[in-house]
């Protein structure tokens, strides 16, 4: 069921932006795959699809994510960039989020490769999540099956739906299998925190990224503001690939978000995807 009165100061706050038109229901199943589903029928880009909860929210890998309702921030954006670009778009969210984040709560947080947030440890503790951003792509099918799958010329546009989940308003006890793990922004901020003033911070600020993604100075910035934010590079690594695991130094990340590791043999391995651990210096 779509809300008008939910939403409406975002909309305020974003109209003559690409982002103005904010959708937010009660509930759904992923508000990811309802704006994939509509790209698929034509939708242009710039829809925001907000929910209350999420039945079957989907996280990297295939995971569920399921929160407590109007706990978490949950939103999903439709864009439609050039496929040079679309590989930069998951970055460009999680540093605006950072930004948001910072500017509603002062709290600076850090992005964890590929693109969670987390309230980084002191040394003695480890990191904790705070939220996961998941950027899905629809490319354009080639027709030269026989050739195998061609990437799309730079200027054709690519569907990109990007969510986020924030925590923003969980109990102050949370499970044993989250207490470590895991945080809330009002938790770490000591004070309740509106959700929808923190949407309205994220999307203004993606827009802008957005922007200069589109208007020919390339992924190069928002690249080099990931790598300024980010809680993984010069940190010692673990990331496991499901058939094996490789550990070494995170030492960069490229233009379309693959992760640089080097290992104790001095190779460089390059990874698109896989799951990471931040590993604690022995000794």
């Amino acid at each position: 069921m779509f809300t008008a009165v939910m939403g409406e100061r975002a909309r305020r706050r974003l109209a003559g932006t690409r982002l103005a038109d904010v959708r937010w229901v009660v509930e759904t199943g992923s508000t990811n795959a309802d704006l994939l589903a509509l790209a698929a029928e034509g939708a242009p880009e710039g829809i925001v699809l907000v929910t209350d909860h999420q039945t079957s929210g989907r996280g990297r890998l295939g995971r569920s994510w399921t929160a407590p309702p109007g706990s978490s921030l949950l939103a999903s954006v439709l864009l439609r960039p050039p496929a040079a670009v679309a590989g930069s778009i998951g970055m460009a969210a999680s540093v605006a989020l950072v930004d948001a984040i910072s500017a509603v709560t002062g709290l600076s947080v850090r992005i964890k490769w590929p693109n969670d947030l987390v309230w980084p440890g002191d040394g003695s503790a480890a990191d904790r999540k705070l939220a996961g951003l998941l950027a899905e792509a629809e490319w354009p099918a080639r027709s030269n099956i026989a050739a195998g799958w061609q990437p799309p010329p730079p200027e054709e546009r690519v569907v990109v739906v990007v969510g986020t989940g924030v925590n923003v308003s969980w109990p102050r006890s949370l499970p044993p299998e989250l207490a470590e793990t895991a945080t809330a922004l009002n938790h770490l901020a000591g004070r309740s925190v509106d959700r929808e003033d923190l949407l309205a911070e994220y999307l203004l600020r993606l827009d802008d990224l957005y922007s200069e993604l589109m208007d020919g100075r390339g992924p190069s910035l928002v690249v080099d503001r990931w790598r300024a934010g980010s809680a993984t590079l010069g940190r010692l690594v673990r990331v496991d690939l499901g058939s094996e695991q490789v550990e070494g130094r995170a030492v960069d990340v490229t233009s379309d978000g693959r992760l640089v590791v080097e290992t104790a043999a001095g190779e460089r391995r390059v990874f698109a995807t896989g799951d990471v651990v931040h590993l604690r210096p022995s000794g």
